[in-house]
């Protein structure tokens, strides 16, 4: 070991350079919060641990993504990789690739500052019309010279120990056995760097993203800690950035749409339990109650439970989701923020600061929880439950029997929602429980011992359906009996729609038409109204009926609230949808291509567009507000109140 400078197999080697840039990037998070330690107040030294352990996941992706020609160029089978000037040119390539990545988590000791976030993608639209760029950069430079000191300690710390470590081509009995065993390496360290890139082998997770990081910590303003900024930019850096629009000045936007809610509680605040059930791709069309006329008035559906519960609550003739994907969702029915064009959960804003239903229940003294029977870490729910602010997250890990694990995406409807209401009975009240469904999933089977009990249809997820609808039923026949069900206000909706069978749901109308039930047993919240609800609506409308009496940012509107106007929107990739009126105007570019009555012309097929000029431009007006606004808020990372600018 002389001078501490040795020999090793090249393999070895390219895992200690690996290692090393693993060292570096917990070096910089170590920085980033000493620098930063006055915005993340609370941290205690055990969190800090998790913080740190956490964070490995993000960095060991960011570092393989950063370091994909360094492997390849060190895992090839030929012996030019043990040559002085190959190894001196996989240095550079080491030193160039990495050192930016190690001086990008640099700028963000300061950058952080400013955003409240680790910079993303975005960052380049920020200064990209800054004439004095280099002038800026020097001043930073010097002005930050702390964090300037700590990139170019953490570069000498690259280059001194990079060289402590050098290959050499081991003496072997045999060349076939050499090529042979170097050969079979190259898919082990791809196998390795693909597990690595994505945070984990499991099918039912997601490559990890920005907003993963709140599952390790106490408060989702801590969740900049724990990424690095190499990972937040190679997340958002494919994901379209929001544009800041200026349609109208302030005063006009905020009278066409204006998301901060200022409640005007009618009596004292009511600490009624609040429940939100999440049907996965139960779309409107498979529920019997909510299609009278379908099939000519003899449509029965899938749903019976869901029909005879329908006769006793509030629901909507019109009532949309503001996403196509599970994982927008969440912050649409849990936080009143939709996704547009990009899931919200995966954007360059996944990590705002939000105004969450469990974090606002909270300020009133409730216990809040989330459930979903998949592995923990499924879609990235339990990073965004801890973002919305709720106190506990129940997945397949805290469940007690894995032989009820479906085999594919968690455990069967039934069984967690036996789990779920057991639960329930222990929450101490006020409680707020949510519970998103799985079994509706393909391949679209039901449990064995159930096989040929519900009714089967066109689409073979109708019979999940049904499935998951008795599921429902044995649910609340259990809590009914629970002295806290009387004082619970249920509310029943679905994540999205699925395959469609009529073809009045194969349309930028229909096919984005599900659920969205209010149950309180023994109230007068009855009967359809006529009214557009969406997924956006559920929060403030929550709020309002229990009286809640703080301000709070919400995209969506109080459908108990008859003096406003009831609207929806959503996006299909660049197609914006504005449902307002008994009409859906479609709109790319911020250009109307489509205006259909969807009340009389149920597949869309007659355009309106330049054929009703005042209701067309109402609606424009609209959306251009909504897409103002929206933009504008996750932009300035304005989506709290008390934060308006």
């Amino acid at each position: 070991m002389k001078n501490w400078l040795f020999s090793r197999n090249i393999f070895v080697v390219l895992v200690y350079r690996i290692l090393l840039i693993m060292l570096l990037f917990s070096l910089c998070r170590i920085g980033f919060f000493i620098f930063n330690y006055k915005m993340f107040p609370g941290v205690t030294p055990d969190q800090f641990f998790i913080i740190l352990k956490g964070g490995l996941a993000f960095d060991i992706s960011a570092i393989v993504y950063i370091n994909m020609l360094f492997i390849l160029l060190s895992i090839i089978p030929f012996d030019i990789r043990y040559n002085a000037v190959y190894q001196s040119v996989v240095k550079y390539v080491y030193f160039v690739t990495n050192g930016i990545a190690i001086a990008m988590n640099g700028m963000d000791f300061v950058y952080y500052r400013f955003v409240d976030k680790r910079a993303t993608a975005d960052v380049f639209k920020t200064f990209e019309h800054e004439t004095n760029m280099v002038r800026l950069f020097f001043r930073f430079l010097f002005d930050y010279w702390p964090a300037t000191l700590f990139t170019l300690f953490a570069w000498f710390l690259m280059v001194y120990l990079y060289g402590k470590l050098v290959p050499k081509k081991p003496e072997t009995s045999g060349r076939i056995l050499y090529y042979g065993v170097n050969v079979l390496m190259i898919p082990l360290v791809i196998a390795l760097v693909i597990g690595a890139a994505r945070g984990g082998y499991k099918h039912s997770t997601r490559p990890i993203t920005i907003s993963n990081a709140a599952r390790y910590v106490e408060t989702p303003r801590d969740v900049a800690i724990v990424l690095n900024t190499p990972f937040s930019f190679f997340r958002t850096f494919d994901k379209k950035a929001l544009v800041k629009y200026e349609f109208f000045d302030s005063k006009k936007l905020n009278e066409i749409y204006n998301p901060h809610i200022i409640p005007k509680p009618t009596g004292p605040f009511s600490k009624q339990n609040v429940v939100i059930i999440i049907l996965e791709s139960f779309a409107r069309e498979y529920i019997g109650a909510l299609n009278p006329n379908l099939e000519g008035g003899t449509y029965k559906g899938y749903t019976p439970f869901i029909d005879s519960l329908i006769s006793v609550s509030l629901t909507f003739d019109v009532s949309i989701a503001n996403g196509k994907k599970s994982i927008d969702a969440m912050p649409s029915i849990l936080a009143s923020v939709p996704s547009l064009e990009t899931p919200y959960t995966i954007s360059h804003y996944a990590n705002n600061k939000i105004n969450g239903l469990p974090e606002l229940l909270k300020r009133k003294g409730y216990y809040t929880a989330f459930f979903h029977g998949a592995p923990n870490g499924s879609m990235g729910f339990d990073s965004f439950a801890k973002i919305a602010g709720f106190d506990d997250y129940f997945g397949l890990d805290q469940y007690p029997d894995k032989n009820d694990f479906d085999g594919m995406w968690g455990v069967w409807d039934e069984p967690f929602f036996h789990f779920f209401a057991n639960q329930l009975n222990t929450f101490k009240q006020p409680f707020l429980a949510s519970i998103f469904s799985v079994s509706s999933h393909h391949p679209f089977e039901v449990p064995k011992k159930y096989a040929g009990k519900f009714k089967k249809g066109p689409a073979p997820i109708v019979e999940v359906v049904g499935y998951t609808d008795f599921a429902l039923r044995e649910m609340f026949t259990e809590i009914s009996r629970s002295p806290w069900f009387s004082n619970t206000l249920f509310v029943i909706t679905a994540d999205h729609t699925n395959e469609s069978i009529h073809a009045e749901f194969q349309n930028n109308f229909g096919s984005y038409c599900i659920p969205v039930v209010f149950y309180k047993p023994g109230s007068d919240l009855k009967g359809i109204k006529k009214r557009i609800a969406q997924q956006i609506d559920i929060m403030p409308t929550v709020l309002s009926y229990l009286n809640f009496d703080e301000e709070y940012i919400a995209f969506g509107n109080n459908l108990l609230e008859d003096s406003v106007e009831s609207f929806a929107f959503n996006t299909s990739g660049s197609n914006y949808h504005l449902y307002m009126k008994d009409h859906i105007l479609e709109m790319i570019d911020n250009k109307s291509f489509g205006l259909f009555d969807y009340k009389n012309d149920t597949y869309l097929e007659k355009s309106l567009i330049g054929k009703s000029p005042e209701l067309q431009s109402l609606m424009e007006e609209k959306l251009k507000a909504i897409i103002q606004t929206y933009n504008g808020r996750l932009i300035d990372n304005n989506m709290v109140a008390g934060k308006q600018k």
